[in-house]
């Protein structure tokens, strides 16, 4: 029996991406100026990952001032108001506070106040992490419109000598407003994590060991091939499960867009789908590099910016990294 002095959520049947915002670094750095202290060159480095450039935030660009222009850009061509956000979800490995939230000041910023504010550490997978709770937040009720932001300064956490990540890494920030839709927009969200690989990808000491003075400061590593292998094998799984649970086949996409983690991934990803012609497969990773939880909607923004996809057609987007986690869905592209 319903209490009567209890509220009660009206929910809707469908969710649906309404629009996406973007911010990148405003530096473009080369392959030749990260080469050098790996002791690398511009060839490898395009043979191993086909990265080009990748874009960096100077002192100047916070990841929160990256984070506020991709989601003014997300509401406005959504035609919302911010007091009608309902919840604002911040994926991010880099915000440098570990409390209060990044989502809490962003939510501040821009007009959101009092919304629900919080922060998910999933790494490269937090953005499609954020639009499988941002659905379900919709479709209970709880939230008309919420707004989901991967983001990340990762140039804040590089060791230049590292050879095994940080010559791959960008900053930037992408934005995504997702309401209540007549029609299905958000395909059931396939999601997980795979916590024997925890170590895989992750920092080069906890801050415990910075205070103890036992380390210097903690900067990003990851075993290389322990993370392809796993990327291009298992989330080829995922994505393959991710279609099933859309009910559509690999030909019904007009594009997949997945987390631009390493061009040689992506290609292999497309190859164990089948992917026909007719599919366009994000790149953004040659001109911005890996952004981490920034990667999926940055490179589905650039896509339609460019005219390369129209809005209302369909995109598997996967995200994948350290925890290891997964999430994937797909998407009516906006």
């Amino acid at each position: 029996m319903t209490h009567p002095e209890l509220k009660q959520y009206t929910p809707v049947k469908y969710s649906r991406i309404y629009s996406l915002g973007a911010a990148r670094g405003d530096l473009v750095v080369t392959n030749e100026e990260v080469a050098g202290p790996i002791d690398s060159s511009d060839e490898w480095i395009r043979q191993r990952t086909g990265i080009i450039t990748r874009r960096r935030a100077s002192a100047s660009l916070s990841l929160m001032d990256m984070a506020e222009q991709a989601s003014n850009e997300a509401i406005k061509k959504a035609g919302i108001d911010p007091q009608e956000i309902g919840a604002v979800i911040f994926s991010t490995i880099t915000h440098p506070h570990q409390t209060p939230s990044a989502a809490a000041l962003l939510a501040e910023k821009i007009g959101a106040n009092p919304s629900p504010a919080f922060d998910i550490s999933a790494a490269c997978a937090g953005y499609c992490y954020g639009v499988a709770q941002a659905d379900a937040l919709v479709r209970s009720g709880m939230a008309k419109y919420v707004l989901v932001i991967g983001g990340e300064k990762l140039s804040d956490f590089i060791d230049p000598t590292d050879r095994s990540i940080s010559f791959l890494l960008g900053d930037g920030a992408g934005a995504a407003i997702i309401g209540p839709s007549d029609t299905p927009g958000i395909s059931p969200t396939v999601w997980g994590s795979d916590g024997s690989h925890w170590d895989a990808v992750g920092m080069s000491a906890s801050l415990l060991e910075l205070r103890d003075g036992t380390a210097t400061w903690p900067t990003l590593r990851q075993e290389g091939q322990t993370v392809f292998r796993w990327a291009v094998w298992e989330m080829a799984k995922v994505a393959k499960r991710a279609l099933e649970a859309a009910g559509v086949e690999p030909e019904d996409l007009s594009a997949m867009v997945t987390h631009q983690a390493n061009m040689r991934i992506i290609d292999e990803l497309a190859k164990q789908l089948k992917l026909p012609e007719s599919v366009v497969v994000a790149r953004d990773i040659v001109y911005t590099g890996n952004t981490s939880a920034a990667s999926v909607p940055l490179a589905m923004h650039a896509l339609l910016e460019s005219g390369e996809v129209k809005s209302g057609g369909l995109a598997l987007q996967i995200g994948f990294g350290a925890g290891l986690a997964f999430g994937a869905q797909v998407v009516v592209l906006p």
